[in-house]
């Protein structure tokens, strides 16, 4: 061992440690790794930091700059209603539906890409499903992983090991012949996750400021129910309104001024007004839905008023407001100050008679939309407190489905090697921008840079270890005290030391290593060294140890995870995956 190899096996411990503890931040340590690398020697400047312009890096930014204008534009919404109709808002029969789709799509298409697609979509079904992101997001990864060795074009490790195992002078990859053994890994390992590693999933629920809770407080609002509205003559129960919008209805207002009970059965007429309770986002989206309205918005909107002209806010009526006592009616705020109230919150409790009707409490919080200006004159007259101003996001249909084209067609190039992977979403990042799907400030805000600043600093990591021969060392070392031992055991030592590689590099990196060794420690002890190729390919996609692995990367943020979350759930997953390559590995390609 030389004085560099064991430098670096120190530096590598220390990090571990840190991650695992999280004394500080990942990427900070990352960041110190980095440093760490340069000072010492063990990597030259310019290689260091040829991480943050590598191919890996470069494609997660433009998957997250896709899926980011998938949010914005509200197709993200439109797929999660899509998928709440079909499972509800239970757990169980949620977790199995996003467990399954995102394994499916993962088995053809890349298993970072899978992520990144389901990622945004997950975080509005938790939302709606009043879930914690952190109990789906982990679950979303692993499944996008576990189909790896399904097909040649589940990840681009199997693309790299195929074409090592032609230079090595073994015949390529045919599109299935990882099946026999991925398959029934995909099946045990989503069975793993659905009844035992959910229970071993943290529950963290993001920590939120004061004013992100004005965006879940519970508000009331007058929904108009129009005449050529396709929910005439349904029954509430028909009309999936609480299911589809997340709204719950508290009273139904039939004109001439009779307040009804709402029961299942009830049937909807046209005029009727639906005193509905939700929060803030789902009330705004009754805009977006057809054959209803929000009544304040349709029947006292002025009609010389743009939409792009008009504010939203959260406003508090405030003690010694001319408003407490007094009706919205009685007010007049249309009239004096050109603003309607589009809802009303009162600490959670429902109110059963029309907005108009209803006296003004302290406290009581009103959604009003208006021009910033006489917004503006509402605060200084004393009548209220602005809180802040409300985001409203509207789904843009055809943005959204111009935004969803491009995702699919930068995939579909990758998938049909058109284009290189990372070309190819780059691609569809650049074609983003340029239709106007979302602007790169928006998209910039967004990003998820501690991990992109994360996997940067570990493909340094990765480097390093080629560079000073940490990972060839290892390897050998690996053939060394298995070579006494049975074929098998030989062949479970190659697993063991894959996986091991693939956490602090790349999984192609650690495939490009281990592969040419292994092949050569087959044929010296004659044995099959296609047996050991497959081997690497099916180890080099077992990365649920640590948050490393790019699929990870991307729900380590937004999960609230800690470094120890993926070793407590992806332990037991990769003994399990092990034991089955053991077996199913030799059998489909035996070692003699």
């Amino acid at each position: 061992m030389t004085l560099s190899i064991a430098l670096l096996l120190g530096l590598i411990v220390v990090a571990l440690v840190l991650f695992s503890f999280e004394w500080v931040s990942s990427d900070v340590v990352a960041l110190g790794l980095l440093l760490a690398l340069i000072l010492t020697g063990l990597l030259p400047v310019k290689e260091a930091f040829a991480g943050f312009g590598s191919e890996t890096v470069l494609m997660i930014f433009a998957l997250l700059v896709m899926t980011s204008a998938l949010v914005k534009t509200g197709m993200v919404d439109l797929v999660a209603q899509a998928i709440l109709r079909h499972a509800g808002t239970r757990f169980t029969a949620l977790f199995a539906v996003i467990l399954l789709t995102v394994a499916g799509l993962s088995a053809f298409i890349s298993n970072t890409a899978a992520a990144a697609l389901f990622l945004p979509i997950v975080l509005g079904l938790a939302a709606k499903a009043k879930v914690s992101p952190s109990r789906l997001l982990m679950p979303v990864a692993f499944a996008s992983i576990l189909t790896s060795s399904v097909t040649l074009i589940s990840t681009s490790t199997n693309l790299v090991v195929s074409g090592l195992m032609t230079r090595a002078g073994l015949a390529p990859l045919r599109m299935f012949e990882l099946a026999p053994v991925g398959i029934p890994i995909a099946v045990v390992g989503l069975a793993y996750m659905f009844f035992i590693g959910r229970k071993l999933i943290p529950d963290r629920a993001p920590a939120s400021g004061l004013l992100d809770q004005f965006g879940v407080r519970s508000y009331i609002t007058e929904v108009l129910v129009l005449p050529d509205s396709p929910l005439v003559h349904k029954t509430l129960a028909e009309s999936n309104l609480g299911r589809d919008l997340d709204l719950e209805i508290v009273r139904v207002l039939r004109k001439p001024d009779v307040s009804l009970w709402p029961r299942r059965n009830m049937t909807l007429r046209a005029g009727d007004v639906l005193l509905v309770r939700g929060a803030r986002e789902d009330v705004l989206k009754v805009k977006d839905t057809a054959g209803i309205e929000i009544r304040p918005d349709v029947e006292l909107s002025d009609p010389d008023l743009r939409a792009e002209d008009t504010q939203l806010v959260e406003a508090l009526v405030v003690p010694r407001s001319p408003m407490v006592g007094r009706t919205l009616r009685l007010i007049g705020l249309r009239e004096r100050y050109r603003v309607q109230v589009l809802a009303i919150n009162r600490h959670g409790r429902n109110l059963l008679e029309k907005l108009s009707h209803t006296l003004l409490r302290v406290g009581d919080v009103l959604l009003v939309q208006g021009r910033p200006q006489d917004l503006a004159r509402l605060s200084e007259d004393n009548m209220v407190s602005v809180l802040n101003a409300v985001n409203e996001r509207r789904i843009d249909r055809p943005r959204a489905w111009r935004a969803t084209i491009i995702f699919a067609g930068s995939l579909a190039l990758a998938t049909f090697s058109v284009l290189p992977l990372p070309v190819a979403v780059l691609l569809g990042a650049f074609a983003i921008f340029l239709t106007r799907c979302i602007s790169p400030t928006d998209a910039y805000r967004d990003m998820e840079w501690r991990a992109v600043i994360l996997i940067a600093c570990m493909l340094a990591l990765g480097e390093a270890m080629m560079r000073t021969g940490t990972a060839t060392y290892l390897a050998q070392h690996v053939a060394t005290w298995t070579a006494n031992f049975s074929p098998g055991w030989l062949l479970g030592g190659f697993f063991v030391l894959t996986v091991a590689l693939t956490q602090p590099m790349s999984n192609q990196a650690a495939a490009a290593v281990l592969l040419p060794i292994a092949v050569q420690t087959a044929t010296h002890a004659g044995l099959n060294p296609r047996a050991f190729a497959i081997m690497i390919a099916v180890a080099a996609s077992c990365s649920y140890l640590t948050p490393l692995e790019p699929a990870c990367l991307m729900v380590y943020g937004p999960g609230h995870y800690r470094f120890i979350d993926f070793v407590r759930v992806g332990a037991p997953l990769t003994l399990l995956l092990f034991l089955i390559a053991l077996v199913l590995v030799p059998r489909t390609w035996p070692l003699l």
